[in-house]
């Protein structure tokens, strides 16, 4: 590294930094107590520097390097000061990771006491820990790598698209949209406007959604068996959302999935305009009333519509930093988004889908209750801080499935259902907190029993191929040819 650094020294690794800052130290002769009236700061503040745990200001910075007769681009240098401090480094950073964590060991400090020889078996053991939890995730590492990124780059951006708000917006206005629930009629309308229509159809191919006949102009759909149908409209939308915005074939699952995002995204923005839904909320916060099943019934969409839009419109427009989970009914996650600090279990990749959450979570707990018709309200404690939740379970094709809506303590209050008693504590992802069984019942029965598993036969499928992941093409281009045939004008 050359020249004055350009920003602040957040840029450089803080763990790196504090040792070489204890590494020139050492170097001087120095103890932090002299350091420390030599800057004019605490002893405390410079260990809190030296272990990684804080950052210092570049006039603090400058002020250290001064003392220690180096220069700051010296002490901001990415490459370790020795070997010992970068076998130091690798520890600290193995002990901060998600598999050390489930584990519910104490942490080793690697101060200068402890052995060097010590020190290289421990970082070699959390190496082969790594691999092998890295090996055992190894078959959809692609989806679940691109799954992961794409959730990091949604909550980075507060899970809110503003292009696509605006787009979805002014198409909805445009087909005649002005307050409450989307009609069927203004979808087709939508349709209209890009030159297509909507029929329904009994014999769409198993391993499609829709199918959209470019060549006639036709977005096929399923029959509509249910009166009101308003699942049909997420779907049409989300079709015309692939024309609106472009879309090619997919050359990759991360185009497959970004597609995927977008356009029930675009769907979403459709389904509750973001005007009318802000408004709504806006009053709603102002009378200390959010309920995600009042916003549910505003727009006539699924809970977990509202929910997940809710997710997209609370942190933007209402201040407000919030997470969603969608857990089925044996704990584990099948979609989750959080940005108000709780912490999602995640395998070593950092993929969350298919993850237990606590069985003393909300989400959790609500699966048991006997009133699956209204939502219930859960304070929780955990070791990133106390969060009210509201969850409302239900069905899936797949079982039962829990949503829940949660934020932190202090955003309550502007929710139904923060005077809830209901409390829990929750310390995971230690594994003592409820992945554990009791000490007594593992004595009488590890040997005394033989559960036969549950196979989950989708861990050997391989990744879908073809021009659109997943899909059976000879199975739709038959479909095609069935509905693209002119139709006899005497067929009632």
């Amino acid at each position: 590294m050359t020249g004055p650094p350009a920003a602040s020294p957040r840029a450089a690794d803080a763990l790196t930094l504090g040792r070489r800052l204890r590494h020139a130290r050492a170097a001087r002769g120095l103890t932090l107590d002299q350091l420390g009236k030599a800057v004019g700061v605490t002893p405390s503040l410079l260990s809190l520097v030296e272990n990684g745990r804080r950052e210092p200001r570049l006039a603090l910075l400058r002020d250290l390097a001064d003392a220690l007769g180096v220069t700051v681009p010296d002490l901001l240098d990415d490459e370790p000061p020795t070997r010992r401090a970068a076998l130091e480094i690798a520890l600290d950073r193995a002990q901060q990771t998600p598999v050390f964590a489930q584990l519910g060991l104490p942490t080793v400090r690697p101060g200068r006491s402890l052995p060097l020889p010590v020190l290289e078996q421990l970082v070699g053991l959390h190496g082969e820990l790594a691999r092998r939890a890295t090996e055992a995730v190894a078959t959809p590492e692609e989806a679940r790598r691109v799954n992961t990124q794409l959730r990091l780059e949604r909550q980075a951006r507060d899970n809110h698209l503003p292009e696509l708000e605006a787009l979805a917006e002014d198409m909805a206005r445009r087909a005649g949209y002005t307050s409450g629930a989307l009609t069927h009629r203004a979808v087709s309308r939508m349709a209209e406007q890009l030159g297509l229509e909507i029929r329904h159809v009994d014999d769409l191919p198993h391993s499609t959604r829709t199918v959209t006949d470019l060549a006639n102009g036709r977005i096929y759909l399923p029959p509509a068996s249910t009166p009101g149908g308003h699942g049909l409209r997420s779907l049409a939308l989300q079709a015309i959302a692939h024309r609106v915005l472009g879309h090619q074939r997919p050359t990759s699952y991360e185009d497959f999935l970004r597609q995927r995002l977008e356009i029930t995204y675009f769907a979403s923005c459709c389904l509750m305009p973001q005007s009318a839904a802000v408004a709504f909320l806006d009053e709603r916060k102002r009378a200390k009333d959010l309920a995600i099943e009042d916003f549910r019934d505003a727009f006539g969409v699924t809970h977990e519509a509202a929910a997940q839009r809710f997710t997209s419109l609370a942190t933007h427009h209402l201040g407000i930093r919030v997470h969603f989970l969608r857990i089925g009914d044996d704990g584990a996650i099948f979609r989750a988004y959080a940005n108000d600090g709780l912490v999602l279990p995640t395998d070593v990749t950092g993929a969350i889908e298919g993850q237990m959450v606590c069985r003393r979570w909300a989400v959790r707990r609500a699966l048991a209750r006997r009133d699956q018709a209204t939502e219930s309200y859960q304070y929780t404690d955990t070791p990133a801080g106390t969060f009210w939740c509201s969850t409302q379970t239900g069905w899936a094709t797949t079982g039962k499935v829990a949503l829940a809506v949660g934020v932190p303590f202090a955003s309550a209050k502007w929710f139904r259902g923060r005077d809830t008693t209901t409390r829990r504590r929750s310390t995971c992802p230690d594994e003592a907190c409820c992945r554990r069984p009791p000490a007594d019942a593992a004595a009488r029965w590890a040997d005394a029993s033989w559960p036969s598993a549950r196979i989950h036969q989708q861990v050997f499928s391989a990744l879908p191929t073809g021009a659109f992941p997943g899909v059976d093409a000879t199975e739709v281009y038959a479909f095609l040819d069935r509905h693209a045939a002119p139709e006899d004008p005497t067929d009632a």
